[in-house]
């Protein structure tokens, strides 16, 4: 993978931590409050919230600071169409790439899914099912189309799908389905499974839309 500087790595932890519902919509960010707890200075921690804000994962509010932005459901429609399209592009995109070792390590990470998924931790869960789906994307090589998907899923309701026992089953037997599909060589398979896989969650958004 890729070299990272510092405040990459610090905005990967932050991203995780949004999705995750690690950080609540409209809390506050505070640098030195994370700074202090991932053991780094300040510099890259203002850096990464910067690259975050400009990606929409943190909004900056007058006389509030940075804060974690409200979900916008009359938005989720579009925000769907658009993921369906751009990850099924870098699907696609990722397959003519794979190895057996990527293979390897993206059947890891569906592990860590399926360990975080036994313990019903929605917070490991999602930021588990975020490690699996951007490692896919990653090995697509097209760093544009990654850092439009990055946005989309800054705004994206995830905190809201229905995180009990039938949903996790659902979305293991999914992420399987996709690598069943890669490992045959089945490249529209593949898409297809991770095309059902988006539609799937979406089915299942709490409340209704």
């Amino acid at each position: 993978m890729a070299f990272q500087t510092k405040q990459d790595q610090v905005a990967d932890i932050l991203r995780e931590r949004v999705i995750a519902g690690t950080y609540r919509r409209g809390e506050r960010l505070k640098q030195a409050d994370i700074a202090a707890e991932l053991g780094v200075s300040i510099t890259p921690v203002r850096e990464a919230l910067h690259i975050l804000e400009a990606e929409g994962y943190v909004v900056g509010v007058s006389h509030r600071g940075l804060l974690v932005p409200e979900i916008d459901l009359e938005r989720a429609g579009e925000l769907l169409h658009l993921r369906l399209m751009l990850e099924r592009d870098l699907t696609e995109a990722a397959l003519p790439a794979m190895t057996p070792a990527k293979l390897a390590e993206l059947k890891a990470l569906q592990a860590a899914v399926a360990a975080a998924a036994a313990t019903e931790d929605r917070h490991a869960v999602r930021t588990a099912n975020y490690r699996f789906h951007f490692r896919l994307y990653e090995i697509a090589d097209r760093p544009q189309t990654l850092g439009f998907v990055r946005i989309l899923w800054a705004r994206y309701p995830f905190t809201m799908q229905e995180a009990g026992s039938n949903r996790l089953a659902r979305m293991l037997a999914e992420h399987d389905r996709i690598l069943a599909m890669i490992e045959a060589d089945e490249r529209d398979g593949a898409v297809a499974a991770m095309v059902e896989h988006i539609e799937s969650g979406w089915r299942e958004l709490s409340p209704a839309r």
